[in-house]
């Protein structure tokens, strides 16, 4: 364990099936051999709970690559990567604009539905896309992430008046863990081109859903099937 870092790092997003309430099921599950391995590969990483965890619990790790297909989300994770500085900076003004709508339901509604709006421009440069991610998850109905088929985001304004829309603590930490890690955007088998050493995959797809009214696979423009 690294007792030197004081906060770890941990997911920036909601996410739905995320795994941060599962870790030590996972941790439990893991291979005899695991301090072994010298790569670390999750070809659907989701919000990040297991990346995090593993790279501040095994120092051992020396190589980490990460995939999802969700082209938005690789974006954010590449932005605080490269410019955390930038997501917070732009984080925080709509942090404080938003926060003075949590008596004016409806001058809240008009912001959020402006940002969204922004947001499936697909215009705008890469932190500011960033920032509109982060800004989306944080205020709309629970977290939730789903387009349509023409990969416009969807989902309402969530109920949350003065939601945390600027961890900064926790974007700082975040950033600094990801510049040990390879972000790939595309099909998870890609991911086999990275192994190398002793490698362990974590993988963690979509789930197959219950219903249709359950489904959670409306996650890219391109729904995943059997």
């Amino acid at each position: 364990m690294q007792e030197d870092l004081i906060k770890p790092a941990k997911p920036f997003l909601k996410w739905a099936g995320g795994k941060t309430q599962l870790l030590e099921d996972i941790r439990k599950s893991l291979p005899e051999n695991f301090e072994e391995k010298e790569t670390f590969i999750e070809p659907f990483v989701g919000s990040g709970a297991v990346l995090f965890w593993v790279l501040f619990n095994y120092p051992n790790i020396t190589k980490a690559v990460i995939n999802d297909v969700n082209t938005d989300l690789i974006i954010t994770f590449k932005a605080i990567k490269s410019n955390v500085a930038g997501v917070i900076s732009q984080l925080k003004i709509w942090e404080d604009e938003y926060h003075k709508f949590k008596t004016d339901a409806d001058a809240r509604k008009v912001y959020y539905y402006e940002k969204r709006t922004l947001f499936n421009s697909r215009s705008e440069d890469e932190v500011t896309k960033a920032t509109l991610f982060v800004f989306l998850n944080r205020t709309c109905f629970n977290g939730l992430y789903r387009v349509n088929k023409s990969n416009g985001f969807n989902v309402p304004i969530g109920s949350y008046k003065t939601p945390l829309i600027c961890d900064e603590d926790n974007l700082y930490a975040v950033s600094e863990v990801l510049q040990r890690v390879e972000i790939l955007n595309g099909d998870y088998e890609e991911t086999l081109k990275h192994v190398e050493g002793q490698t362990f995959f974590y993988f963690d797809p979509p789930y197959k859903p219950l219903s249709e009214s359950s489904s959670f696979n409306s996650y890219a423009k391109d729904v995943f099937n059997d």
